[in-house]
Order: structure tokens, then C-alpha cells, then sequence
């Protein structure tokens, strides 16, 4: 009984309620709506198994939730780059797996596409794309001292380039004029171009 009367114990059991109760509507949330993407609250709370006004609880409009949504994807991202060991490759090798994690999570997110893309980022704020962002001017920055990236552009125009490219290619499979594998294709061989030393023949 004194457990349940201690305001600290009681503080971290609503704080782990939450926890789960967040993670339970994140998850059912990226399940319906992957397969439905006009689905309802109502319909995410039903498959998380909490009521409409817990969802509304935690986020207080559907924009409210994809942005979490968005959030958790490019944690997810930014994880599956350092586990990935891009500095142990070689720089151009590191691209492709960079630009490879990068179209895993448009295709495992595909139905985030518009509204990521549509999506303006908040300066100073705590994204995980800014840190995405930090991982590839690295390894570009890696690959200029190697010789095998152009040492005649800016590291960070590079890096902003890229990324155009990887919005590029979803906008065209969003707009239907590509398919994932051949925007994939296509992201590849650009970027690798792009960012070719300019000894190099293209």
C-alpha cells in the first residue's frame, strides 16, 4: 500500500504507462496506415487498443501524429546508418549503403512520402534528419581526402545535393512516374556522379 501512496512511484508508473501506451499507437499507427492511409483515429486507436481519447491524449491532431511518425522513422534511420559502419568503407561503397538505408526507409514509410516531403523542418530543433544529414558530409568529407569524391565543391553543397536527389526519386514514385527499383537505380547512379572526382570520366 505504500507504493501506491508514493507520489514518486505513482509519477513513474503514469510516466510508464504513457510510455507504452504512446509506443502501442506509434506501431498500430504505422501498421493502418500503411495499409489504409485515409484511416481514422479512431481506427488507429481500435488496433493500438486504447480508447480515441487516449490517442488524442498524446497527440493532439493526425498532423500531430505523422509528425511523430516521421520522427521515429528517421531515429530509425540514423541508428541503421552507425550500425551499418559507413566509416569502415570505402567512401564510395559507404555512399551506396548510405543511399540504400535511405530508400529502405521510403519504402518501409511509403505512406509518410507526401507529408515528409511536404515537411518544414523546424531549425534547432531535435531531428534526427539533421543528424542523418551529419553522416553523409562525413563520409563525403571522408571520401575527398581519398581521391574518390570532387574536392572542388563544398562538402555541405554536396550533402544538400544529395539528399535533393533522394527527394527527387520519391517525388517521382509518389507521382507514379517511377517505380521504387528504378528511382533506386537511378538515385545511385546519380549520386555517384555527382559526386565523381573531376579526373574521373563520366
Amino acid at each position: 500500500m505504500a507504493d501506491t501512496l508514493d507520489p514518486e512511484r505513482r509519477a513513474r508508473r503514469r510516466r510508464s504507462d504513457a510510455r507504452r501506451s504512446i509506443d502501442a499507437i506509434l506501431t498500430a499507427a504505422r501498421t493502418v496506415l500503411s495499409e489504409r492511409p485515409d484511416a481514422s483515429m479512431e481506427d488507429i486507436a481500435t488496433t493500438a487498443g486504447v480508447s480515441r481519447q487516449t490517442v488524442y491524449a498524446h497527440f493532439p491532431s493526425r498532423d500531430a501524429l505523422i509528425a511523430a511518425l516521421i520522427h521515429a522513422a528517421g531515429v530509425e534511420t540514423v541508428a541503421a546508418y552507425d550500425a551499418a559502419g559507413l566509416d569502415t568503407l570505402p567512401p564510395p561503397d559507404a555512399l551506396r549503403r548510405y543511399l540504400d538505408i535511405s530508400w529502405q526507409l521510403i519504402r518501409g514509410y511509403s505512406f509518410l512520402l507526401a507529408p515528409a516531403l511536404a515537411r518544414i523542418p523546424q531549425p534547432g530543433g531535435d531531428d534526427p534528419h539533421d543528424a542523418g544529414t551529419a553522416r553523409l558530409e562525413q563520409l563525403l568529407r571522408r571520401g575527398r581526402h581519398t581521391g574518390d569524391f570532387t574536392d572542388t565543391l563544398p562538402v555541405t553543397w554536396l550533402a544538400a545535393a544529395v539528399i535533393g536527389l533522394v527527394r527527387t526519386a520519391a517525388e517521382q514514385v509518389a507521382a507514379g512516374s517511377l517505380t521504387p527499383s528504378q528511382a533506386a537505380d537511378m538515385l545511385q547512379k546519380s549520386a555517384q556522379r555527382l559526386c565523381a572526382p573531376d579526373t574521373q570520366p563520366l
